[in-house]
C-alpha cells in the first residue's frame, strides 16, 4: 500500500479553484493531504483540474460550509460566483482560502501527486463545523465521485444510511445539494439498466 492510500491518513475535503487557459475559473471538490509543510493534491487522469495545476496558473483552496458547491460541481452545476482576491480565486461563500504554488511533481499514469506550497492564506469568517446533514452530503459526494468505480448496491446502501442525517438535520441548502446527488445516482442506475431518465 502506498503512502497515498493509507486509510488512517487525514484527508480534508475542500473546494479547489484553478484557472483555465482562457482565464476562467474551474471549480472542483478535492480531498487534500498535508505533507509536512506542503499540501498534496492527487487528481486522477484525465482531469481539467490536473491540466490547470500543471500549467502553473492560479490554484486556490477554498474552505466553505455551503455543501451545495460540493454537490453542484459534481453534478455539472459550476456557475458559482468567484472573485479574484489579489491573485486568489475565491468563492462568495468561502470561509478561508489558501493560494498555492506547485513545488514538486511525482508523475503517475493514473494519479500523479502534486505538492504545493501555501504562499498566501486568509480566514474570512469562522468555521462553525458541519452539522450531520452537511457531513452526509459530503460523504455522498465522495460516493458520487466514484460512481464508475463502486458497485451501485454499495452506493445505494450507504446512501440509505446517510439519508437518516438528512431527514433529521438538513436545511434548505443541504436538501437541495442532496437532491442533486440522488438525481446523479438515479441517472447512473438507469444507464446501468439500459433505461434513460428524461
Amino acid at each position: 500500500m502506498s503512502a497515498l492510500d493509507k486509510k488512517s491518513e487525514k484527508i480534508n475535503e475542500i473546494i479547489l479553484i484553478t484557472q483555465c487557459e482562457d482565464g476562467s475559473p474551474y471549480i472542483a471538490p478535492f480531498g487534500v493531504r498535508k505533507r509536512e509543510d506542503l499540501i498534496l493534491i492527487a487528481p486522477f487522469k484525465p482531469s481539467t483540474s490536473l491540466d490547470n495545476l500543471l500549467s502553473g496558473r492560479i490554484a486556490t483552496i477554498n474552505t466553505t460550509d455551503d455543501v451545495r458547491v460540493f454537490a453542484g460541481t459534481l453534478t455539472g452545476r459550476r456557475n458559482w460566483l468567484v472573485e479574484d482576491k489579489k491573485g486568489a480565486l475565491i468563492l462568495q461563500s468561502t470561509l478561508a482560502y489558501q493560494l498555492l504554488k506547485l513545488e514538486k511533481l511525482e508523475d503517475d499514469n493514473q494519479r500523479p501527486r502534486l505538492y504545493f506550497k501555501v504562499i498566501k492564506e486568509e480566514v474570512l469568517n469562522p468555521f462553525q463545523g458541519y452539522n450531520r446533514a452537511q457531513a452526509a452530503v459530503i460523504e455522498l459526494c465522495v460516493l458520487v465521485s466514484r460512481l464508475h468505480m463502486l458497485p451501485i448496491e454499495k452506493i445505494t446502501s450507504e446512501m440509505g444510511y446517510l439519508r437518516i442525517a438528512i431527514e433529521k438535520t438538513a436545511g434548505d441548502n443541504e436538501l437541495e445539494a442532496w437532491s442533486w446527488l440522488v438525481e446523479a445516482i438515479e441517472n447512473h442506475r438507469a444507464q446501468l439498466s439500459g433505461k434513460s431518465i428524461v
